[in-house]
């Protein structure tokens, strides 16, 4: 049987101590880093260099933030997934990011095995948003308009999912907890995808809070 191939990461951030510790986060979990950069210019340098499968930012950089090594990511159409890890949780940061084109939202208070799943879920191109982001992320949503599109209703069984993937967990974690398999969780994802015309889980979240299909007081649970 072949040996399963090792993530290849990089790690953008401007402080050698986090960088250091990090990466010695993901190298123990079996993740390859191949580069570290510490400001935006490099980060983008070597993403071009390497074409890693998944590159690591911080927001608050020299030259680049994150937010701009992004766009400018998505610019050149890399086949790159971007994981924000950062201190900053304010609004502006978060839906900045999202519109630059990331795959994913980690705070740095996360402990060291939700830093290694969100890298390898962005590795398998799910959505990975910090659970102590979501509560802010779907209230600044929901102040806006509602949506005039009117979408096809979802299923118990697609909101119950739905709601669970607020608390920030992975598909496997989704699972263990509603008892189905991950395959399912996949298959009902890919149904809400369709029936909200949404690219990720996270926009899928966004457009469900925006009809009024989650009930934002629970999700206060999510900072506990």
């Amino acid at each position: 049987m072949a040996e399963e191939k090792s993530i290849r990461v990089i790690l953008a951030d401007d402080h050698q101590v986090v960088r250091h510790g990090i990466q010695q986060i993901l190298s123990k979990a079996g993740i390859d880093v191949v580069a570290t950069a510490e400001n935006g210019e490099r980060a983008l340098q070597i993403i071009v260099q390497h074409q890693p499968d998944v590159a690591v930012l911080d927001i608050q950089m020299p030259i680049y933030n994150g937010i701009e090594v992004a766009r400018q990511v998505r610019a050149k159409a890399l086949p790159v997934g971007l994981l924000i890890l950062t201190a900053f949780d304010d609004d502006p940061f978060i839906m900045a990011a999202l519109e630059a084109g990331v795959n994913g939202f980690i705070l740095k208070t996360a402990d060291m095995e939700e830093i290694v799943e969100a890298v390898r879920a962005v590795h398998e191109g799910q959505s990975v948003m910090d659970r102590n982001v979501i509560p802010k992320l779907m209230r600044a949503v929901t102040a806006s308009h509602k949506p005039d599109i009117a979408y096809p209703a979802l299923s118990e069984r697609e909101l119950e999912v739905l709601r669970v993937a607020t608390r920030g967990l992975t598909n496997k974690a989704i699972g263990m907890l509603l008892d189905i398999s991950d395959r399912t969780v996949q298959g009902h994802f890919r149904r809400i995808f369709e029936k909200l015309n949404a690219a990720s889980r996270t926009e899928a979240v966004v457009k469900a809070s925006q009809l009024g299909l989650l009930d934002l007081p629970s999700l206060d649970e999510t900072s506990h």
